[in-house]
């Protein structure tokens, strides 16, 4: 027979976790042929790094299956956590010795099945299984927003326990946090700092996708002595496509259904010197009564710009203070002029009609102000600001790959379910 041994390299994603067990028998086969042979057991022919005797293994050291003796060799090697996934390894070319090629994942239980052959060419087996101490520090991911029904414009978040700098670890950190969609969307991650990531679609979500957020970080290695630890998943479902725009020059705000107008609102928008931030804003909740104060916005109180007001129907969408909402002070000049101190104003009627019909997530673009553009993070959600080659240049695995879209990632950076 071939004297050259079988090289397998296993190919892995995560990892998990010893305790030795299992055995074969052997018999001879009814031909007297070795390969007709049932597999003998091969314990005594083989030596693992990991430990026997109940402890736990390092998972900063890899593990080692090696062939004793002379007469033997290992054929094959395989080691898998309880979720399936496998630990790569190399099998050198003599077959004495197999070793891992990636970093063990921490708190992990591994099964690992070793296929051997003696001097004459009889198979032999050994099964085992060891586990990993678990991880000193553990990463997690927390992800938003709440499980839900939520707009065409809803980005997803991820808030990390610990920071990560290093662009190798952030780039382990990516591939881990999956975004699936029905239907299939073209989508990636952005790292606004070191905890924190958005997710996008090149464009807007479909209306009446379905969204599966998942942290496949349990057990793998970040960086020196880093780990992933469990991530709670989450679901998403979107809604009708509601984008509503509001041109400051026309002093109207149009609101759209799935591409069709359902409403005309005259509007007023922020005044020279207060000016409605322009761009794309996404709508980040609702308040039926909101005390609006000028000194919230750096208005010195009793000043000819000061204001203390009882605010209804309030769509919110900047953390500073901007929303669209029921304005009946300024009636006359909605449709005419621009008087507000930055927000959206209209009449309450129909203040109380958009703030029925929207939801988070949903849409709002204002045009032609002379403010200045939305913010990308920070005062809510401007991420859609960014064109999609910006976007993607916030994604540590094309800054690591040093090109817009490694072919390996894109389909991960595509996801479907």
């Amino acid at each position: 027979m071939n004297d050259t041994p079988r090289i397998r390299t296993v190919l892995s994603s995560t990892l998990l976790a010893v305790t030795v067990t299992a055995a074969a028998t052997a018999c001879a086969g009814s031909d007297g042929h070795p390969l007709s042979a049932e597999a003998y057991d091969a314990a005594d022919q083989l030596a693992v790094s990991a430990p026997a005797d109940g402890a736990k293994a390092d998972p900063e050291k890899p593990l080692e299956v090696t062939a004793k003796g002379d007469e033997g060799r290992i054929t094959d090697v395989t080691a898998t956590d309880e979720s399936g996934r496998h630990l790569a390894g190399e099998l050198t070319a003599d077959g004495r010795r197999w070793r891992s090629t990636v970093a063990l994942a921490a708190g992990a239980r591994y099964t690992v099945r070793v296929a051997t052959e003696d001097a004459d060419g009889a198979p032999g087996a050994r099964t085992f299984t060891f586990q990993t101490a678990p991880a000193e520090r553990a990463l997690t991911a927390t992800f938003g927003p709440q499980a839900g029904t939520y707009g065409v414009g809803q980005p997803i978040t991820a808030d990390l326990s610990l920071p990560v700098k290093d662009l190798a670890a952030r780039a382990a950190v990516e591939r881990a946090l999956k975004v699936r969609s029905t239907p299939f969307v073209e989508g990636s991650w952005y790292w606004v700092d070191d905890k924190k990531l958005h997710f996008r679609p090149k464009e807007y979500w479909p209306a009446g996708a379905l969204v599966t957020v998942t942290g496949n970080l349990d057990g793998l290695k970040v960086g020196d002595k880093l780990y992933g630890g469990a991530s709670k998943p989450l679901k998403l479902t979107i809604g009708d496509r509601i984008e509503a725009v509001a041109d400051a020059g026309s002093h109207h705000m149009t609101v759209k259904r799935n591409g069709e107008v359902i409403n005309t609102i005259p509007v007023t928008t922020g005044k020279p010197g207060f000016s409605t931030r322009n761009g794309v804003k996404v709508i980040l909740g609702k308040e039926y009564y909101v005390r609006m104060r000028g000194t919230s916005i750096g208005i010195a109180e009793g000043s000819a710009e000061s204001y203390d007001l009882p605010v209804y129907y309030a769509t919110r969408v900047t953390w500073s203070g901007e929303y669209v909402h029921a304005a009946p002070w300024s009636v006359g000049s909605q449709g005419v002029a621009n008087v507000s101190h930055g927000c959206v104003g209209m009449s309450t009627e129909n203040a109380a009609w958009f703030y029925k019909t929207v939801r988070p997530g949903d849409v709002v673009r204002v045009v032609n102000s002379i403010g200045e553009t939305m913010d990308a993070f920070g005062n809510g959600f401007g991420d859609w600001n960014l064109s999609w080659d910006k976007w993607r240049e916030g994604s540590a695995l094309v800054e690591a790959a040093g090109s817009p879209v490694a072919p390996t990632e894109k389909a991960r950076l595509r996801p479907s379910i």
